[in-house]
């Protein structure tokens, strides 16, 4: 068997359409999962030009030409590709990547998104979180201050109680107080005002979560630093990223458990180029070059749970509230970001695609 014929049968083994674009846009090859996508023959597809598969001004095309001049991979998510003959919503992830030495021709790789994952994961889950942005106002109004009436009414029953009632008013007092805490978390939901960001140097976030949970909660556990030394600030807001990292690490703590001898968290982060989302309402589409990763070697995440995995009150927990992965998902959509799990035994990972911060004149800051 000659290696063209390999090549042949390993392209169309592969789950996904993969196209091969040559010059002028014309299609010169395609396997058949291309094939069933677009409806359309091998032959027939040899006829065409991109243009010719793609819905009029679709940012596929410009994504074609930017591998063409920096002759390098590039991706984009969330690109809509429906067409009349496609469909009305073809949602796609969509990675280009140069042939070889052939400046021309470009290899184009298309993920269709479902609609569970598109709700899943589009726009970093924020529907998800704002769904209970009315709940957490409405809780904050209406649960705080009934509860405090209740925790003053069992403080004054304490004075006169006898001692096996005062187990009683102390047990209220406490479920009272974390019901509050309980609703103040809930609150962080509601918060719309804009929050004032700037450069943030995103290794200083994740040592100083690394301190608090190496003196608290992960002292049993061994962390691991893979960090990319010349990566530059990221555009956000220092408290509430460290309360993100803070979040997906005691997550990982819990996961990884006390009686795991060989514990381990993994803080890496990364430059990763071509990385794009488009803004929702407009045609602007957002580079995400700084990549920040929680690993670690615990069990791992039940696979009925990955759907829902960013929805309010979903945990594996049994003391949990489900409220940790939701504020995650919120505040880094807040920032114009993405988040994501890749689960597997023994290897958790939670991966942040964030803006970089750029100076006045639009140039990437130097801080």
């Amino acid at each position: 068997m000659t290696v063209m014929a390999i090549n042949d049968l390993i392209m169309n083994a592969l789950p996904i359409p993969v196209l091969t674009v040559g010059p002028e846009h014309r299609i010169v090859h395609a396997n058949a999962a291309a094939e069933s996508f677009f409806e359309m023959s091998l032959r027939m597809m040899l006829r065409q030009r991109l243009s010719d598969l793609l819905p009029f001004g679709s940012p596929v095309m410009a994504l074609v030409e930017d591998v063409r001049q920096r002759g390098s991979s590039v991706s984009e998510h969330r690109v809509d590709i429906g067409s009349p003959r496609l469909g009305a919503e073809r949602i796609v992830d969509v990675s280009a990547s140069p042939l070889g030495d052939d400046a021309d021709s470009v290899i184009l790789m298309l993920q269709e998104r479902t609609i569970a994952d598109k709700m899943n994961r589009q726009l970093t889950h924020r529907g998800a979180a704002r769904s209970i942005t009315a709940l957490g106002a409405l809780l904050a109004h209406e649960i705080k201050n009934p509860l405090s009436g209740i925790r003053g009414a069992a403080q004054l029953l304490e004075q006169s109680a006898s001692e096996d009632d005062r187990l009683l008013t102390r047990l209220i007092c406490d479920e009272t107080d974390r019901i509050v805490k309980l609703v103040e978390r809930m609150e962080l939901f509601g918060e719309e005002r804009p929050v004032e960001r700037g450069p943030v140097n995103i290794h200083g976030v994740l040592d100083h979560v690394k301190r608090l949970a190496q003196s608290g909660f992960a002292r049993h556990i061994r962390f691991v630093e893979n960090y990319d030394p010349s990566l530059p600030p990221v555009l956000g807001n220092r408290d509430q990223l460290i309360q993100v990292i803070l979040n997906l690490v005691k997550n990982a703590a819990e996961a990884v458990g006390i009686d795991t001898p060989d514990g381990e968290i993994m803080l890496s982060t990364a430059f990763r180029t071509g990385v794009r989302l488009q803004v929702p309402g407009s045609q602007e589409r957002v580079s995400l070059p700084i990549e920040l990763s929680v690993i670690d070697n615990g069990p791992g995440i039940p696979p009925e749970l990955m759907s829902d995995l960013f929805d309010p009150f979903v945990t594996t927990k049994v003391q949990g509230s489900g409220l940790g992965l939701a504020l995650v998902a919120k505040i880094v959509g807040d920032h114009g970001g993405i988040v994501e799990c890749e689960p597997a035994p023994r290897r958790t990972t939670f991966r942040i695609l964030l803006p970089m911060h750029r100076a006045g004149d639009g140039r990437g800051s130097d801080l």
